[in-house]
């Protein structure tokens, strides 16, 4: 048993390592299609292609049936929820938020799935239930605090809707988390090739809906405003680079997360999953030069004695 449970926290662990990095590069991608909703959407859109065509042709080397049964509405409320998330978390991470924004939708990302789990699987032990109070508190001296964009003009005014934003997205990474657990049956790569063709779907039926709304409402013509572009293409172009980044990363980090949750409990495999913004901290700090401050510095201790807790 504790062989199992070694296994469930290290692939959850690989999740969450893959997962900060997708989610730096998502807000990295995002600030380069424009930091605005519908270039948010155009960059989850690109990414999810990509990593579409890679599951797809899985698949088929595969040669795996059609799916079939309740699984594949978890996997499609999945896709739906997470492609939702990645929106608002990735406006989020455009405005300056390597910081609060990624400290609140992980520990709202961890709590749902715990919640849920302790109904389904029974309440966890004294030590790991400890383990994950910690977890929560590292999460959030890991990521919350002050960034070094906040007094951009373009982040000026938007702190509360930002907050509400990594709201939104915690809640919705918690029952994608919950809905990708109760998908398992139908294996590893299918549920995720539903969930991805599930979220391009509504992203682009929510950009085409944007667009008609936006040619409709708009008195100023397009050839007044070039930085706009095609109404669909955006100029997305410019997070090609990240969008590939994130469709390697996020699509890996969800398969591994699938796996932790079959070999374990749920709340072990999200909660450890959930300590992601260590991940996307210190890829800031390699790649933008922000230097981790002494309170992400303790919140990393206390997320590695939060493993061990959680493990035992």
């Amino acid at each position: 048993m504790g062989l199992t449970i070694h296994a469930n926290a290290l692939i959850a662990l690989a999740s969450a390592a893959l997962w900060g990095g997708g989610d730096f590069a998502g807000g990295m991608g995002a600030k380069a299609s424009g930091g605005r909703v519908t270039g948010a959407i155009r960059f989850v859109i690109v990414s999810h292609l990509i990593s579409l065509v890679v599951l797809v042709g899985i698949l088929v080397g595969q040669r795996a049936e059609m799916p079939h049964g309740v699984a594949v509405l978890w996997a499609i409320l999945g896709g739906v929820m997470g492609a939702l998330g990645l929106v608002a978390f990735y406006i989020a991470l455009s405005r300056g938020g390597m910081g609060v924004s990624a400290a609140v939708s992980g520990l709202l990302a961890a709590a749902i799935p715990a919640l849920v789990s302790s109904m389904m699987e029974g309440a966890p032990g004294a030590m790991r239930l400890a383990g994950f109070g910690l977890a929560g508190g590292a999460i959030w001296l890991i990521a919350a605090g002050d960034s070094p964009e906040k007094d951009f003009p373009e982040t000026k005014g938007k702190a509360g809707s930002t907050m509400g934003l990594a709201v939104f997205a915690g809640v919705a990474f918690g029952v994608y988390f919950v809905a990708l657990k109760l998908s398992n049956p139908l294996g590893l790569v299918m549920p995720m090739t539903i969930a991805r063709m599930s979220s391009v779907a509504l992203c682009s039926v929510v950009l085409g809906g944007m667009a008609v709304r936006g040619r409709v409402s708009s008195a100023q013509p397009r050839s007044e405003n070039p930085e706009l572009g095609h109404p669909i293409l955006g100029r997305w172009t410019a997070g090609w680079g990240w969008a590939c980044g994130v469709a390697l990363l996020d699509t890996g980090g969800n398969v591994l997360f699938l796996a932790a949750s079959r070999m374990g409990r749920l709340d072990v495999a999200s909660v450890l999953a959930s300590l992601y913004p260590a991940g996307t901290i210190l890829l800031a700090a390699w790649y933008l030069h922000e230097r981790p401050t002494r309170r992400q510095g303790l919140g990393m201790v206390a997320a590695l004695a939060a493993v061990a807790m959680i493990t035992l």
